[in-house]
C-alpha cells in the first residue's frame, strides 16, 4: 500500500469517528431534552415578577410522566400520559395551548380538577374561599411594561402553602372580576403572576388536558436585559442579569 493510500485511509477514519461522535452527541442531546430536561425562553411579560422576558430556564420533563408534547414535533405514537404524575397546585408549568398545541404557554397551576376557581374584585376564590393575600410593596417593571411607576405586589399564599408574588397594573381590569369556573377532571386550571396582563385560563386558554403538560418550570440558567439577545456577547457584562442566575423558576 503507497503513502497515499495509507493517508487516505487515515482520513477516511478520522472523518468517519467525527461523524460518529456528531451523531451520538445529537442523540445523547435528544434523550436529555426529550426525557430529562428542555431549555425555553420567556416571550412575554405574563409571569411578572416570577420571571421576567429574557429569562432562560429549564423545564424537567419527567415532573409529570411523558406524553406525546414531551417528544419533539409531538408524534402520535401513544395516547394520555405514561409514568404519570398530578401537577400540584402552584407549580409554574410549561404546557400546550389547547387551542393550538403548536404553542408553548407557561403558567402557575391555580386549579385542580374538581376545583371552581373565580376572581372577584381582583381577588382569587378557589372552592368559595378567598386565596389569602398581602400587599408586600411596589414593583417596577421593565422595558415595554414599564408605565413609569410602580406597581402593587402582592404575596398570594395558595391553601397548600405555595406562595409566590403577584402584580395589579389594574384595579378593574377584564380578569379582576370573571364567572366561576368549575375545572373538568383531568384538567388544569393556569394562570399568571402578572394578573392584568395574561391570557390564561380566565380566557381563551381555557381548561389544560393534563396530556398538555410538557414539564415543571425548573431552574433560571440564564438570564438577559429584555430585548437583548444572548449572541450580543459585547453586551453581558451590562445587560447580564447576574442576581437571577441558578434561582427558582416556581417562586
Amino acid at each position: 500500500m503507497s503513502v497515499s493510500d495509507t493517508s487516505k485511509k487515515q482520513k477516511s477514519g478520522a472523518l468517519g469517528e467525527n461523524i460518529k461522535v456528531i451523531v451520538q452527541a445529537l442523540l445523547l442531546a435528544l434523550v436529555i431534552r426529550t426525557v430529562l430536561f428542555q431549555p425555553f425562553s420567556i416571550p412575554s411579560g405574563s409571569m411578572m415578577p416570577t420571571l421576567l422576558v429574557g429569562d432562560y430556564l429549564f423545564v424537567s420533563k419527567f415532573s409529570y410522566g411523558y406524553s406525546k408534547y414531551s417528544i419533539p414535533l409531538s408524534p402520535d405514537l401513544f395516547e394520555g400520559r405514561i409514568w404519570a404524575a398530578e401537577p400540584e397546585r402552584g407549580d409554574v408549568a410549561v404546557f400546550r395551548y389547547p387551542p393550538n398545541p403548536d404553542l408553548d404557554y407557561i403558567k402557575r397551576v391555580i386549579g385542580l380538577p374538581g376545583d371552581t376557581v373565580q376572581m372577584r374584585d381582583g381577588i382569587l376564590y378557589i372552592n368559595g374561599d378567598a386565596v389569602e393575600r398581602e400587599e408586600v410593596g411596589t414593583y417596577q417593571p421593565e422595558g415595554q411594561y414599564d408605565r413609569g411607576q410602580p406597581v402593587p405586589l402582592y404575596r398570594e399564599t395558595l391553601p397548600n402553602g405555595v406562595s409566590y408574588n403577584t402584580l395589579d397594573l389594574s384595579s378593574n381590569s377584564p380578569g379582576d372580576n370573571t364567572q366561576e369556573f368549575q375545572v373538568p377532571e383531568g384538567h388544569y386550571f393556569m394562570m399568571g403572576d402578572n394578573r392584568d396582563n395574561s391570557a390564561d385560563s380566565r380566557f381563551e386558554v381555557g381548561f389544560v388536558p393534563l396530556e398538555n403538560f410538557v414539564g415543571r418550570a425548573n431552574i433560571i440558567f440564564f438570564s438577559m436585559d429584555a430585548g437583548t439577545s444572548p449572541l450580543e456577547l459585547w453586551k453581558w457584562p451590562t445587560n447580564l442579569r447576574f442576581d437571577r442566575l441558578f434561582q427558582s423558576a416556581q417562586q
